[in-house]
C-alpha cells in the first residue's frame, strides 16, 4: 500500500532547523511521503539568517508541476515565498484548484528577528493567496503584519483569528506560544474554523530551541489532512506532534541561538 504523499513549497534552511528540512522531516516522522518546491536558498543557522536566494518563481512553478503531474499529492504547505512574484504564481496554482488541501504558513520574519518576505507580497497572500487555502497558520508577529494591529492578549488573539478568516481562507490559526501577558504556562494556539473560535492549549516548553515550530506545524497539519484526517483532528495532532518536538529538543545545545526540534523522537528511542 502506498504512503500519502504531501508537497511543500518552501524555503531552504541550512542550519537543517526550520523550512524544506523541517517540513521534509515532519512528513517522514508522520509516514507521509513528501515531495518539495524549493522557493529559496537561505544562509542560515541558529543565530540567523546571512543571505537569502530567492528562486525565481517561474521554475517554482515549473517545481510544482514536476511534482503534480507525477505523484497523487493529497495536502500542499506553504512555507517562506520570499516574494510577491511566487506568491501570485502559487496563488494561480491554487485558484486553478491544483493545490489540495492548502495549509499556508505565510513566513515573514525568522525567529532570529530576520525578514524573509518582501512587503509587495503581503497584499498578494491577503488578496490571491488566502481565499483558497484550506488553513492559514501565522504567528503573532505575522498576524499583527497581516491585520495591522496589534495582538497583546488572549481576547486580541481570538479576534485576530476571526479576522484572517474573514480574508477567505476556510480556517485561520493564529500560533500564540506564549503571549504577552499571558501567564498560564500553557502553549496556547487559536483556531477559527469558519463558525466559532476555539483554543488549541498544550503545556509550556521552557526552551530556546524552537527554531522551527511554526513550519512544523503547519507541516503536521498538512501530514495529517493527507491521512485524510479533518482539519479540526488534523490540527489537534499537529499541535500535539509539535509539543512532542519541543519537548524532546529542549535539551539540546546545537548552535549558539534558537536551537532545532526533535522531530524523529531521538530523544525518547
Amino acid at each position: 500500500m502506498n504512503p500519502p504523499v504531501a508537497l511543500t513549497i518552501a524555503g531552504s534552511d541550512s542550519g537543517g532547523g526550520a523550512g524544506i528540512q523541517a517540513d521534509l522531516k515532519t512528513f517522514a516522522a508522520l509516514r507521509v511521503f513528501g515531495t518539495s518546491a524549493i522557493t529559496a536558498l537561505t544562509a542560515q543557522n541558529t543565530v540567523g539568517v546571512r543571505g537569502v536566494h530567492a528562486t525565481p518563481a517561474a521554475f517554482v512553478v515549473a517545481q510544482i508541476a514536476a511534482v503534480l503531474d507525477d505523484l497523487p499529492v493529497a495536502a500542499v504547505k506553504t512555507g517562506m515565498l520570499a516574494t510577491a512574484a511566487t506568491v501570485e504564481a502559487v496563488s494561480a496554482l491554487a485558484a486553478q484548484g491544483r493545490l489540495p488541501n492548502l495549509v499556508v504558513d505565510p513566513v515573514m520574519v525568522s525567529s532570529s528577528g530576520d525578514r524573509l518576505l518582501e512587503p509587495a507580497a503581503e497584499n498578494a497572500y491577503r488578496h490571491g493567496l488566502f481565499p483558497h487555502a484550506a488553513v492559514v497558520t501565522p504567528n503573532l508577529r505575522e498576524a499583527e503584519v497581516l491585520l495591522g494591529s496589534p495582538i497583546r492578549s488572549r481576547e486580541d488573539q481570538h479576534a485576530a483569528a476571526r479576522a484572517l478568516g474573514d480574508l477567505g481562507a476556510g480556517a485561520a490559526v493564529v500560533k500564540g506560544g506564549h503571549p504577552a501577558g499571558d501567564a498560564t504556562g500553557s502553549a496556547v494556539d487559536v483556531v477559527w474554523d469558519g463558525k466559532e473560535t476555539y483554543e488549541l492549549s498544550a503545556r509550556w516548553v521552557d526552551t530556546p530551541n524552537t527554531h522551527g515550530t511554526g513550519c512544523s506545524f503547519a507541516a503536521a497539519t498538512a501530514a495529517y489532512l493527507a491521512q485524510g484526517e479533518d482539519l479540526r483532528t488534523a490540527l489537534g495532532a499537529a499541535k500535539e506532534f509539535v509539543t512532542r518536538a519541543v519537548a524532546g529538543g529542549a535539551n539540546w545545545h546545537l548552535g549558539a541561538g534558537h536551537g532545532p526540534l526533535d522531530h524523529l523522537g531521538w530523544t525518547n528511542s
